[in-house]
């Protein structure tokens, strides 16, 4: 009699998973409909005439001889070397994602076990600078980047990236190590370790989930992000979302729309491999953050 008693009625299990599935659907949409575009040329996916267009290929057909072309994909990654872009997101990425994780679990531990009331208004000042928006604090490196002949290069774009997105990491490791009880750090040390010693080898690996979810936040707000990569980086070290804005055009010059979508579609899909691949971790990360103590 109790198991039926909890058991969930038949119309709320019906309309949460409609609306899951809805949701999904609604959600998915816009991907699957532009990695299908990609497909087509301009004519066909823009129709004004006729929206059909976009689905039977009518004038991709009577270009190729065939109703689906890789043209865009070709133009993209062939005649424009949009593979540099992804080069050097990747190089972005990799040292924004390493950096950030270096100096903030080393500051988050730091701050976690600290006992100085210095701790809080740390946190609240890396609190305010997150808060402010990037073009804010991208205005202040560009004068010493222009007089030191460092502006347009990856190096500097890492630096800027690494100090936009230090507090968010400081922050969100500070709250996964307040989650682990303080007696693992003094029983490694009856053990004979030292602070760094227990830090590496018995509070890292418990919150090793916690790394990584705060190691994918940290790549996707380098991977996409567009006004610090635009306004640091020259024409030729540009990375993906930059070039792709690129290819769009501008009311002076003219650009090409089917790049640019078969470059979307490019960019776009790693990120849903990357967030399958590391969804356990993700939401064990973030699990284990929520909980303390």
């Amino acid at each position: 009699m109790a198991s039926r008693a909890r058991r969930t009625p038949a119309s709320v299990l019906l309309f949460s998973n409609g609306f899951i599935i809805l949701w999904l659907i609604i959600a998915a949409f816009p991907f699957f409909w532009i990695l299908w575009g990609s497909f087509k040329v301009e004519l066909d996916f823009f129709s004004i005439a006729d929206w059909t267009n976009a689905l039977t290929g009518k004038n991709t057909e009577t270009t190729y001889g065939r109703p689906f072309t890789g043209a865009g994909y070709y133009g993209a990654f062939v005649t424009e070397d949009f593979w540099r872009n992804g080069l050097n997101t990747l190089i972005v990425c990799f040292f924004v994602v390493c950096t950030s994780l270096t100096i903030g679990t080393l500051g988050g531990y730091a701050l976690s076990r600290s006992g100085f009331r210095y701790t809080f208004w740390l946190l609240i000042i890396a609190l305010i600078f997150r808060a402010m928006p990037p073009a804010t604090l991208v205005a202040g490196y560009l004068l010493p980047f222009f007089e030191w002949n460092l502006w347009g290069i990856l190096p500097t774009t890492i630096v800027v990236l690494v100090a936009i997105n230090q507090p968010f990491t400081l922050w969100m490791l500070h709250s996964f190590f307040q989650s682990i009880p303080k007696e693992l750090d003094e029983s490694a040390k009856v053990d004979g370790c030292t602070q760094f010693q227990a830090f590496r080898h018995v509070i890292i690996p418990v919150m090793w989930p916690g790394v990584i979810t705060t190691g994918l936040f940290s790549f996707l707000l380098a991977y996409n992000d567009y006004v610090v990569t635009t306004v640091l980086l020259s024409e030729n070290n540009r990375t993906m979302v930059p070039q792709i804005a690129a290819f769009l055009g501008t009311t002076y010059t003219e650009g090409n729309v089917m790049f640019a979508v078969a470059a979307v579609v490019s960019a776009t899909a790693p990120l849903f491999i990357l967030v399958l691949f590391f969804q356990r971790q993700i939401v064990s990360g973030l699990t284990a953050g929520a909980v303390k103590g």
